[in-house]
């Protein structure tokens, strides 16, 4: 009977463990070259948004100070479009680089909502690119 009582025990701990996991956010990685058309699409919309509104409010600090250089960020959208986190992956190495970028996508930000076919399986979609502040005081987006 003891048995049993454990076992069973045991038995509801998984189940407990399963629907803490069935209940996080589904999430999906995606960098700049994927190829799915679905994320492709939104990934290209979201980088023509980024990189205008970069280059309307590229860092004046940077300009006058002849700095630029090359950074990897990744930035997690939620499905109503609103960022949930951004995270610089790789720094330039300069401060005012990495800020400035962050502050890029909070001034981009909210994002498109994802669409329908992102939306049935994924709940988070973090995309990471890589971002260049150029000599010609530009933001481009690899």
């Amino acid at each position: 009977m003891m048995q049993r009582r454990l076992e069973i025990a045991r038995l509801e701990a998984q189940i407990s463990n399963f629907d803490a996991y069935q209940k996080l956010p589904r999430r999906k990685f995606i960098g700049a070259r994927t190829q799915e058309y679905r994320f492709a699409q939104y990934i290209e919309d979201w980088r023509i948004k980024v990189e205008r509104i970069g280059n309307m409010n590229y860092p004046q600090a940077a300009r006058q100070k002849n700095i630029y250089g090359k950074l990897q960020l990744s930035v997690s959208i939620r499905a109503d479009g609103s960022v949930e986190r951004i995270e610089v992956s790789r720094s330039s190495r300069q401060p005012i680089l990495d800020a400035a970028a962050r502050r890029i996508v909070k001034l981009a930000a909210p994002f498109s909502p994802l669409p329908p076919d992102i939306r049935k399986d994924t709940d988070i979609l973090t995309i990471t690119r890589t971002w260049t502040f150029t000599p010609a005081d530009t933001l481009q987006s690899e």
